[in-house]
């Protein structure tokens, strides 16, 4: 089960949204979703939007978009996310240190009976392992809130389940996102 909502700053405070994210496929088209969160909330064109994913007590994960800059990104464990349709969003070539022209040499690699180099018809890799595994444990921005109010050492000690709302609290926002709940 998953829960996902949308934060956006405003003069006033925060205001929240629930969201689907059916149709999100990529971090950009998140990244585009927030940014209309943040119009839509009547926030100017560079006030904070805040994306909450988190996936009951497996993981969590905060997207920051500041205007047009580029999104900061926590995940709280990474593998665990990694499993998630939702957490691969997250989870950036960039973030995971891999060459994202390493996908396109995948492409490559692919026979025309399916399988990639290396690989016989039974899917047995001969190179068995030589897969990038995800590490396990937080991943990204661990500074991501540090100037609303959550350090590094605070974000890094909340457990999934609750993490969410206790970051709510510290910023103001904890009963605009219960009631998106």
């Amino acid at each position: 089960m998953y829960f996902a909502a949308l934060l956006a700053r405003t003069e006033d405070g925060w205001e929240a949204s629930d969201t689907e994210l059916d149709d999100v496929e990529t971090l950009s088209d998140l990244t585009d979703l927030a940014r209309e969160a943040a119009a839509e909330a009547g926030g100017a064109d560079d006030e904070t939007v805040l994306v909450f994913i988190e996936q009951e007590d497996a993981w969590f994960g905060v997207v920051r978009v500041d205007g047009e800059e580029d999104p900061r990104i926590y995940v709280s464990d990474a593998a665990a996310a990694a499993r998630s349709a939702y957490g691969e969003i997250l989870l950036t070539d960039e973030m995971l240190g891999r060459d994202p022209d390493d996908a396109a040499d995948d492409l490559d690699a692919l026979d025309l009976d399916g399988t990639e180099d290396g690989e016989d018809e039974s899917g047995d890799d001969e190179a068995a392992g030589s897969g990038e595994a995800v590490p396990s444990g937080p991943l990204g921005d661990r500074e991501i809130l540090s100037d609303l109010g959550v350090s590094e050492k605070e974000l890094l000690a909340l457990e999934s389940g609750d993490a969410l709302n206790e970051i709510a609290d510290v910023l103001g926002a904890a009963e605009v996102l219960e009631a998106v709940r």
